[in-house]
């Protein structure tokens, strides 16, 4: 049976407290009340992850990360928290890092679709292509609603040069999210590449239309 002292009692208040100035996207308040939970309880894993989630939101990654690695060293299961500090990882350049942290995240939770969608972009960065594909596969299996693992396998398979696979994978990513920016721009500009300049168009138009910057310097160099 767990002891439950006073001072935890007092943290998970606190911890609350932080949680819920999270729901209202005060940061620097959250901050605040998680950093009051550990002093209560310095073996709070979740105290320190949900404060990294914090720092993350106010742009402090290595803030973020060092939070993220308290969490890990007192709960060394604890698979958000490596999630986590491997997009911190990966917003600060430091690939191989992010790819060890999603990996590590897997290991623990094999169904875990997020972490093999960020493992996968990651993986494209450093030109892992084959990698990225698997990756995106993956989390496609895991949860065939998610639009963004279409979307980023598709950007895979252009990497690849698999262009019809790209198109099916862009028109997926379409019909389960139907104002995706980024996926009509992605498909146009494939469509174009395929010289079907009709189609493709109507996708930049698209793409422009749900709000994509890119796609008007793309439309007035084909019309």
């Amino acid at each position: 049976m767990t002891h439950v002292t006073g001072n935890d009692q007092i943290a998970e208040v606190y911890f609350n407290r932080g949680s819920a100035k999270i729901d209202i996207l005060d940061y620097a308040g959250a901050i605040a009340e998680y950093t009051k939970a550990i002093e209560m309880n310095p073996q709070f894993a979740e105290a320190y992850h949900n404060r990294g989630l914090a720092k993350k939101n106010i742009f402090d990654n290595n803030g973020a990360i060092a939070d993220y690695s308290m969490a890990i060293n007192i709960d060394p299961d604890f698979a958000e928290a490596y999630y986590n500090r491997g997009t911190a990882k990966a917003a600060i350049q430091d690939h191989i890092g992010a790819i060890k942290d999603f990996t590590k995240a897997i290991e623990i939770n094999p169904d875990y679709g997020a972490a093999y969608t960020n493992r996968g972009i990651v993986r494209g960065k450093l030109q892992k292509y084959s990698g990225a594909l698997d990756d995106a596969t993956k989390a496609i299996e895991i949860n065939p609603k998610d639009s963004n693992a279409y979307y980023n396998r598709g950007r895979t398979n252009c990497h690849l040069d698999y262009y019809k696979e790209a198109i099916a994978d862009f028109t997926e990513a379409i019909r389960l999210n139907s104002k995706y920016a980024a996926a009509y721009f992605n498909r146009g500009v494939v469509k174009l590449i395929m010289d079907q300049k009709t189609g493709g168009l109507v996708d930049l138009y698209k793409a422009k239309y749900y709000g994509e910057d890119q796609a008007d310097a793309v439309i007035r160099k084909y019309c």
